[in-house]
């Protein structure tokens, strides 16, 4: 892994992006985005996860974020690794999951090709952090992660996409994640 795609300031902010193995699309219905949404809430309120800005995508998600225990590697590894688990969980109990098999399949496939997994894998391994180290690069990422459900054609406004923080920083009621804002 390159040198610039690790946590280098273990104190600072950072941006990260990680997605699901081959890019599927999971997050298509609200309960998948919940356990991503309950996990960073968990993540703020035990872990000590600093919660800026996120963006939660059919096969991505964007964070900034910062550790206040200044392990934001272990931070990140810990939330990937329960959020694989429950939401494995998650599509093999739902019974009104169409692609229940085939989802299944792709990740038995993309754990039997990493020899670090033991059976599936969910998330792809890396995270590419960025570190935030000026308010101009916390507002670059800012607006990233807020305008790509829009530049991915699903609304026409930021604050319109349900699992996204457009809606903290755009005072709006109807947000569903509380995040950090001071």
């Amino acid at each position: 892994m390159s040198r610039k795609y690790k946590f280098g300031e273990k104190s600072g902010a950072y941006f990260i992006s990680f997605a699901t193995v081959f890019w599927i699309d999971v997050f298509t219905r609200d309960d998948y985005f919940c356990c991503i949404t309950e996990a960073l809430d968990y993540c703020r309120k035990n872990k000590g996860m600093e919660l800026y800005g996120y963006c939660i995508m059919p096969s991505h998600v964007h964070l900034i974020f910062r550790s206040s225990l200044n392990d934001p590697s272990g931070l990140i590894r810990d939330f990937k690794g329960f959020t694989a688990r429950k939401l494995l969980k998650a599509i093999t109990e739902n019974s009104q999951e169409s692609r229940k098999e085939w989802l299944l399949w792709m990740f038995s496939h993309a754990g039997k090709k990493n020899s670090n997994v033991k059976s599936m894998q969910f998330w792809q391994q890396n995270n590419k952090p960025i570190e935030i180290w000026s308010l101009k690069v916390f507002e670059q990422k800012l607006n990233y992660i807020h305008n790509n459900p829009v530049a991915s054609g699903f609304v026409l406004n930021p604050v319109d996409w349900k699992f996204s923080s457009a809606r903290n920083y755009g005072d709006d009621d109807q947000s569903i994640l509380e995040i950090d804002l001071n």
